[in-house]
């Protein structure tokens, strides 16, 4: 009987360790969900408050600029509306295993695009910030409505082309749902040379144009603060602004893409995996991006928290007027919207450029 005893102790300490691997998955499970949810909702809602704005004119942003911008809009909001409510369906209603799944493909396919297209989105921006600031002159011929909706198609419907493969079950590269990061992943050891020219044709490209562009227009409101300096004519509150939006925007961008593109990359050459949470990081971190773009591109922007205020105000008039004349809003934002609408228009009508030229005056 001694020896059954200790049969049946094995047994028991084996299923309590079984019970306590199952309950620390569901635990992690839990936490991760918590935090996809917490990002979809901070970058919806931040992305609409941008829509509700840029719709229409804003003071010292040209026609080409807002669409550019609505186009970083979108790409941003298809992070909370379209990737994150898919692959938290597949992680909740699905019970995945490491075959083949054509719904799993369809997932991972929208996933890339949606990641690469903000990718271009981001250099297109500072394309045409680029070419604002170094050719304001040519700025008309070179940027026509024409071009700029090119290239606005170019960044959507280039990445759904390159990334196509990805859609079909025996394709090119397998794809598996990630129970570590709760994703549907292209695997991609499996093919080493698609995965490396995709990094090719959309990672590195865009930071190249992103890097060399925004590079430019620091050294050139650089030279610029010190010949007003020179002369006497420089505020002091104006000094960094060029630093204040250009660094952010590039450390936000190499943040949150860089660890992204490395695991992806080490995952392909050496076939191998990172542990549960460094993967879950480097997966979502771009997503982050979405919110923090919000924040770099238009927050900052002093006409643009202006006309958001004007906004909020109209509504509170509309929702709750007595509310809105307790903070005697009902005439200042009157007045103030109508100021607004005709700045807009001059604006509009005069500004060939991007708001961005605006680091080379230090305004």
């Amino acid at each position: 009987m001694y020896p059954t005893f200790n049969l049946s102790t094995s047994d028991h300490s084996n299923l309590s360790d079984a019970d306590n691997l199952r309950l620390q998955e569901l635990t992690h499970r839990s936490v991760k969900v918590s935090i996809i949810i917490a990002l979809g909702v901070i970058i919806t809602l931040g992305n609409i408050a941008v829509l509700m704005v840029i719709t229409s004119s804003v003071a010292g942003w040209s026609r080409n600029s807002r669409y550019f911008l609505l186009s970083l809009t979108a790409a941003d909001s298809a992070f909370g509306l379209l990737v994150m409510p898919l692959n938290l369906w597949v992680s909740l209603l699905k019970d995945y295993s490491e075959g083949p799944d054509a719904f799993c493909h369809v997932v991972a396919f929208c996933n890339a695009t949606v990641y690469s297209t903000c990718m271009y989105t981001l250099a297109t921006i500072s394309l045409e910030r680029y070419i604002a600031v170094f050719y304001p002159l040519q700025y008309s011929s070179l940027m026509t409505r024409k071009r700029t909706l090119l290239l606005i198609c170019f960044a959507w419907c280039f990445p759904p082309f390159l990334l196509s493969p990805i859609t079909f079950p025996d394709g090119i590269i397998e794809v598996h749902f990630s129970t570590a990061s709760l994703v549907c992943n292209p695997s991609y050891s499996t093919n080493v040379a698609y995965t490396l020219s995709l990094t090719c044709l959309i990672f590195f490209p865009c930071s190249i144009v992103m890097t060399y562009a925004n590079l430019r227009v620091w050294c050139a409101a650089k030279r610029q603060r010190l010949k007003l300096r020179k002369y006497g004519c420089a505020l002091r509150s104006r000094h960094n602004v060029a630093a204040r939006v250009l660094v952010p925007v590039m450390a936000a961008y190499y943040t949150c893409w860089t660890p992204c593109m490395a695991v992806m990359i080490y995952n392909a050459v050496s076939g191998s995996s990172v542990p549960e949470w460094v993967e879950f990081v480097v997966v979502w971190l771009p997503t982050s991006n979405g919110f923090l773009n919000c924040i770099f591109y238009f927050w900052i922007n002093k006409n643009f928290r202006r006309k958001f205020h004007l906004i909020l105000q109209r509504l509170a008039l509309a929702l709750c007027p007595k509310l809105a004349n307790t903070f005697e809003w009902s005439i200042t934002s009157s007045a103030q919207f109508v100021s607004g609408i005709l700045d807009n228009s001059v604006h509009e009508r005069s500004s060939s450029v991007s708001s961005t030229c605006t680091l080379l005056s230090m305004a």
